[in-house]
């Protein structure tokens, strides 16, 4: 199977299914002598495991992450870091009748298509278990953005029809409520929805919006390797993510030139923008101002009301599905996307440092 690998300098290679034995994560490229334990690690993981919330699903994981190599003395050594986390609450049995069907919302028939084959306990390598490996990664590059001066903060927008007040922005709360809403108002009402949403056997979407503070001007390439195409592709590849969006997003189709074009003036003898409707990114290079990206969640597929699926003997069927399942992903896909920005962001960075030559000399000339 490919694809498990991201990034081009600060290399990460996931691993592991939602019932394997463990999960987890190798990382190449991470430059050494970076202070680093597992409780760095742990804090991430401890914001996207499950049976925190009573809108979280009910499986219980402890998600400990253990450091099998590229650390000593507690600082990184320059050499591939492999981390893993152990599964210890799988309830496989309660998969075992998904072998025969399809479920609706996800990968089965396209596993099956690709493959002829696919582990159905709790969806495999497309299981949203998945992302232990991305989090541990991202971690570790927010720890290294850190040292720059370099900061990514996520947070839930809007679950369904319920939007947080931005200008009421409390950031303790996005870590502390059970929708990471930054605002506690809101985040009430997104609960009294989804306990709605649970009783009707459904699921909700929403919306994960994230910042990227302290980056400079000149991250990311003009054509191909855009800053903006780089972290849509990174945010893209979170399973439940159906859409991507940078500054003014979609709303930039009904706007006009004169109101959409940010205006440029000095400020304490530097270039600043007016306005941010680019959401810090032009022409596929960072401008030093703050990015603001948005993703579109899409509801939880596995609902617990009757659905109309296909069998593997080509048969129409009715189905319920079973097992253990969160009635919104948003809220634990937060620090997903705040690890694949993350990391998107770093290695962005780390390619940026063969962009000029000024930039070799002044580092290797004695």
């Amino acid at each position: 199977m490919s694809g498990s690998t991201f990034g081009n300098i600060f290399k990460i290679t996931t691993w592991g299914e939602s019932h394997g034995k463990a999960l987890g994560v190798v990382i190449d490229g991470c430059p050494s002598g970076l202070a680093l334990d597992e409780a760095d690690i742990q804090q991430y993981l401890n914001r996207r495991k499950p049976g925190q919330t009573s809108i979280s699903t009910p499986r219980k994981e402890d998600d400990q992450v253990e450091i099998l190599s590229g650390v000593f003395d507690g600082k990184t050594t320059g050499t591939p870091i492999s981390l893993l986390v152990p599964n210890t609450s799988q309830k496989s049995s309660d998969y075992s009748e998904i072998a025969s069907y399809y479920r609706p919302g996800h990968a089965d028939f396209t596993f099956d298509s690709k493959y002829g084959f696919r582990d159905y306990r709790g969806g495999g390598r497309s299981s949203g278990r998945e992302t232990i490996g991305r989090v541990a990664a991202g971690a570790i590059a927010m720890k290294l953005l850190k040292e720059m001066g370099i900061t990514v903060t996520a947070y839930t927008r809007s679950i369904g029809p319920v939007s947080a007040d931005l200008s009421a922005f409390d950031p303790s709360a996005i870590t502390s409520t059970a929708s990471c809403m930054p605002d506690r108002a809101a985040d009430e009402k997104a609960v009294a929805y989804l306990k709605e949403c649970m009783m009707n056997k459904d699921s909700a979407g929403g919306v994960i919006e994230c910042r990227i503070d302290g980056l400079p001007a000149g991250i990311g390439d003009p054509v191909f390797e855009k800053l903006d195409a780089n972290l849509s592709k990174a945010v893209m590849s979170i399973g439940a993510v159906k859409a991507v969006e940078i500054g003014d997003g979609v709303a930039v189709s009904t706007a006009n030139g004169s109101t959409n074009n940010d205006a440029f003036a000095m400020c304490n003898g530097q270039i600043h923008k007016k306005t941010n409707h680019s959401g810090g990114i032009l022409g596929g290079i960072s401008d030093g101002s703050q990015i603001i990206l948005r993703a579109h969640i899409k509801p939880t597929p596995s609902i617990f009301s009757t659905q109309e699926t296909v069998n593997k003997n080509m048969e129409n069927i009715e189905i319920a599905i079973k097992g253990r399942h969160d009635p919104v992903i948003v809220p634990r896909a937060v620090v997903v996307v705040e690890a694949m920005t993350a990391l998107t962001v770093l290695d962005g960075c780390l390619l940026n440092m063969s962009s000029r030559l000024d930039y070799l000399i002044n580092f290797y000339k004695k």
